[in-house]
Order: structure tokens, then C-alpha cells, then sequence
């Protein structure tokens, strides 16, 4: 897989894409994951949105955001690192 997947509702997303964009190996992403240390966020685009979907992955001060289109291709990207800072509350908002 080099993106992701649509799969009877549920969205399965390349690892490593996710681990790229954590900054993290994949490994660590895996066992980050399993621990429950990596939480998501998803979001289905409304009005001008509709056929995108935001997935929103978060790791301690990180938060790393997908924007994806209704074939599962990745229309944007980004990263938000606060580096030893906590993330901030307003970062894990929907649609922030």
C-alpha cells in the first residue's frame, strides 16, 4: 500500500506514511499504537468538503494531519511538532 485504503467505512492508512509524518520509525509507531500512546481523529468534509476526509494522527507533542479525497488519495499533509512542550489542547480539536 503506498497511501490508503477505503474498507467498509473505516480508512486503513500506510504506516508508513503515518510514521513519516510522526517522525518516528515504523516499529515505534506499531508499539506506540498497540500502548494506546498514538490517538486519531477523523473527520468527514461538509459543503465545500464533501469527498474529503481530515485523519488526524496525535503522539505526546505531536499532530499529524491528513487531508485525503474519496479515492483515498493524500491532498495535503502536516505536521505540527511543539518539541518538548505538551500540545496544546486547542491542537486535538476537531477542526483545528
Amino acid at each position: 500500500m503506498t497511501g490508503i485504503v477505503f474498507a467498509d467505512g473505516t480508512f486503513e492508512v500506510d504506516a508508513n506514511v503515518v510514521a513519516e509524518g510522526l517522525g518516528i520509525a515504523v516499529p515505534l509507531l506499531q508499539a506506540e499504537m498497540r500502548s494506546g500512546k498514538i490517538t486519531t481523529l477523523s473527520e468527514r468534509g461538509v459543503d465545500a468538503d464533501a469527498g474529503r476526509h481530515r485523519l488526524t494522527f496525535f503522539l505526546e507533542h505531536r499532530r499529524f494531519r491528513l487531508v485525503i479525497d474519496e479515492r483515498g488519495t493524500i491532498v495535503q499533509r502536516s505536521t505540527l511538532d511543539f518539541g518538548d512542550a505538551p500540545l496544546p489542547a486547542s491542537a486535538r480539536k476537531p477542526g483545528g
